[in-house]
């Protein structure tokens, strides 16, 4: 009998769970109710598409694995994508002082604007497997609490029920899954929500002459100041573009869309480096402002009763703030973890749905830890505030990033974290927490850790700037 399974959402966590049931399932059917674009162009479903996405080496990883037949690394650069090592390819200001660059490359991130990724990722799905997309807004789902068995959808044509063996909810942090499984008859999900109030502004620029070969710049937010939170990075992107995000937290730290106070508020970042850099450089867009950054969690795999052949994946299971740079990875990440469990009990065997759902929980906890912790340090956040646990676990971290300013051993450690290649447990590792009782080896950087070329570059933008 033929099986199929239902994914709502064509987003990067729709199309990798989808590409992740094509292995076992005989149909697989993506649903979205937007009108997708035929090129890697903005769509009106990603609030933050048009804000920096950084996927991070601990969500390329699983990428690799979901998609059969295709690099999906080499597919992303063929595209336009730009690969930036932690190590020695990036410049930035923490709040404890400047990262060093170091010889070594540290773990590899891969910038591009959202839209490409997503037309790169979905094409590549489509390309590999049987999977289709079909225009639809999905009402409800059918079944019982006991278990899933399709959806009643929305189209053109009219309303239809559609039966699937398996559904994955991967329809994005608009999700009404709550209200969907209390129609069930499954109403006891937890919510929380942590909301430093971060507004999202981005605009685009040409990449200058002699440009190109710029390093990843960025100027990250303070929270231990009782300020509000402000930053601004300067990443490349497909196209010989830049793309320029600020970020700045409620109370005073929110970056503006007019163009004049959006190059004002870069140079009056704690180092004026972004606006340096973009002060004479062509803008190509408007100012985007976006303000839908809250860290917003269901804790879906604490439910009593699961419902089977149901699973929820990345933001439709939770949101972070996206200074971070977590959610693509967690949602790969949830998608291989979706993976592995159909590859050893088939789609329909009792229980699977739970046990993916409580496995998925283990990044989103990862990623959730360290966003939160920080996040409650900011002036005016709402649904937290530090307790003891946070008060010590934030004056380990302030120590050891002091100390991977000036020690490879402290610095490594934080690139595997940010880049979700390991959990937070390797901070507290024998080597990590030695070097970090230490203190660096090596002084604090007076300024940026520029070439001479680079240097160069910042001199020729400077005057033309001016």
């Amino acid at each position: 009998m033929s099986r199929r399974a239902v994914v709502i959402g064509a987003g990067l966590a729709g199309m990798l769970a989808a590409a992740a049931l094509s292995a076992v399932a005989d149909e697989v059917v993506v649903l979205d109710r937007d009108d997708l674009p035929e090129g890697p162009e903005h769509r009106k479903g990603l609030p933050q598409g048009r804000h920096a996405h950084l996927l991070m080496a601990g969500g390329l990883a699983p990428m690799e694995e979901l998609v059969p037949g295709v690099s999906m690394r080499k597919h992303l650069l063929a595209a336009g994508a730009h690969e930036i090592p932690l190590g020695s390819g990036m410049v930035a200001l923490t709040p404890e002082g400047w990262f060093r660059r170091w010889r070594h490359p540290g773990p590899r991130m891969l910038t591009c604007t959202r839209a490409l990724l997503d037309w790169a990722v979905r094409g590549a799905v489509l390309d590999s497997t049987g999977v289709v997309i079909r225009k639809a807004r999905v009402l409800e789902l059918t079944g019982s609490r006991q278990r899933v068995t399709g959806v009643r959808l929305s189209t053109a044509a009219g309303e239809e029920d559609l039966a699937a063996d398996f559904v994955v909810d991967a329809s994005g942090r608009g999700s009404r899954i709550v209200n969907w499984l209390a129609a069930l008859g499954v109403d006891d999900v937890r919510e929380k929500t942590v909301d430093a109030g971060l507004v999202n502004a981005t605009r685009l620029y040409r990449t200058p002459e002699g440009a190109g070969r710029f390093p990843l710049t960025m100027v990250q937010a303070d929270p231990y100041q009782g300020r509000p939170g402000r930053s601004g990075m300067v990443l490349p992107i497909e196209g010989d573009r830049w793309m320029v995000s600020l970020a700045g937290t409620r109370g005073g730290g929110e970056p503006p869309s007019d163009p004049d106070a959006f190059l004002r508020y870069t140079l009056d970042l704690p180092d004026p480096i972004v606006g340096r850099l973009i002060s004479g450089a062509e803008p190509l867009t408007d100012v985007h402002v976006s303000r839908s950054t809250s860290n917003h969690r269901r804790y879906l795999e604490k439910v009593r009763s699961w419902p089977d052949r149901l699973v929820v994946l990345g933001d439709a299971l939770a949101t972070f703030n996206p200074a971070y740079g977590q959610g693509m990875s967690v949602a790969a990440l949830g998608a291989r973890e979706l993976d592995r469990e159909l590859r050893r009990s088939g789609l329909g065997e009792p229980g699977l749905a739970r046990r993916v759902q409580r496995r998925v929980a283990r990044p989103v906890e990862s990623a959730w830890t360290m966003a939160v912790s920080q996040d409650v340090w900011y002036p005016g956040t709402r649904g937290g505030s530090p307790g003891v646990a946070d008060r010590l676990v934030t004056a380990y971290t302030r120590r050891m990033i002091r100390t991977a300013t000036g020690s490879y051993t402290a610095a490594s450690a934080v690139w595997d974290v940010m880049s979700m290649t390991t959990g937070p447990a390797r901070l507290l590792r024998p080597s990590t927490v030695l070097a970090t009782l230490s203190g660096p080896p090596l002084p604090a950087a007076v300024g940026a850790p520029l070439t001479e070329d680079e240097r160069a570059v910042l001199r020729r933008l400077d005057r033309t700037g001016d």
